[in-house]
């Protein structure tokens, strides 16, 4: 392979891969800078700035020009994902949301992760209630699903413990995300000791997150990803790393 063919398929990974590192790194600077100068406005900036964190990837999915067919699979998985989160609503944070996100991510790849994770969340909230804290939810099921389908990519996902270990890992950060917009919009002031506590409180949910995630990705992950492989490959369905 020569030097221009790596460069292009370079150049490709990174425009490919540009949503995600503008929100990996945009979010976490205008919180950081939001808490550093002590903005009284932080909870309506923050909420504005994890909007046009999501927007990226919604524009880059609507650029790929999918057939419908394509689309499918995320509305199915999509509408899975929401019906096992109203299903559980009576077990707070006990649910197999993550864990379908992660085996859409798996066989889709990471822009269909993303988007089930965001419209999960959007769809379900229909039911739980709409309010500032959905657009925190989209970007923290989204991302976290896009990195699932990264690291499938990469390779690291090859043996099924990974996968269960990620799915430990998704759930605390997922917890940390949804903290941090508690932390913004309702710790008046923002202290390290009122932070630590509101983190410290949340860190109970996301340990029953992460043991739910792990829970119901044990008996459904190998099996769905196979059907789900069989299903794209007889209906020639584009994976997401085909786009």
């Amino acid at each position: 392979m020569t030097k221009r063919e790596n460069e292009k398929i370079n150049s490709g990974l990174l425009s490919r891969h540009l949503p995600a590192i503008f929100s990996l790194l945009f979010l976490p600077v205008v919180l950081l800078l939001l808490a550093y100068f002590e903005v009284e406005q932080t909870a309506l900036l923050s909420l504005a700035a994890v909007i046009l964190s999501i927007l990226p990837f919604f524009v880059s999915f609507e650029r790929q020009g999918l057939k419908i067919r394509n689309l499918l699979p995320i509305v199915v998985m999509a509408t899975l994902a929401t019906a096992g989160r109203i299903i559980f609503a009576a077990a707070p944070n006990f649910k197999p949301v993550l864990a379908i996100i992660i085996i859409t991510a798996i066989t889709f790849g990471p822009e269909s992760g993303f988007m089930t994770g965001a419209l999960t969340a959007l769809a379900s909230n229909i039911f739980f209630g709409q309010g500032p804290w959905t657009p925190w939810q989209m970007y923290a099921f989204g991302l976290l699903g896009y990195i699932a389908g990264v690291l499938q990519e990469r390779g690291a996902f090859k043996r099924p413990v990974f996968v269960y270990i990620y799915g430990v890992i998704a759930a605390i950060i997922y917890g940390i995300i949804l903290d941090t917009w508690h932390v913004i919009s309702f710790l008046r002031p923002v202290t390290w000791e009122g932070a630590l506590i509101i983190y410290s409180q949340g860190f109970i949910f996301s340990v029953i997150l992460a043991v739910s995630t792990v829970v119901f990705l044990l008996p459904i992950h190998l099996p769905w990803t196979r059907q789900l492989n069989r299903i794209r490959e007889k209906f020639g369905l584009t994976a997401s790393t085909d786009f």
